[in-house]
């Protein structure tokens, strides 16, 4: 891996560039992939509720330091 910012900014430019130069089935057919795999990460990242095995934690109570606070000076 490269942290040179200008190497970086090259090879993107190159593979945009070779993109942009592939017939317009192929990029359908890539943007088909990216929608399938995408529909993937999306289910596997929220699982239905109720599901076994998912842990489920209540938050922690959290108070507002406000005029009735602990930390007010009465």
């Amino acid at each position: 891996m490269t942290f040179d910012l200008a190497k970086i900014l090259n090879s993107k430019r190159e593979f945009r560039q070779q993109l942009a130069s592939r017939p317009i089935a192929e990029k359908l057919a890539m943007l088909d992939a990216l929608r399938e795999r995408e529909l993937t990460l999306r289910r596997a990242g929220h699982p239905a509720a109720g599901s076994a095995g998912v842990l489920h934690e209540k938050s922690a109570p959290y108070r507002a330091g406000g005029k009735e606070g602990k930390h007010s000076k009465s």
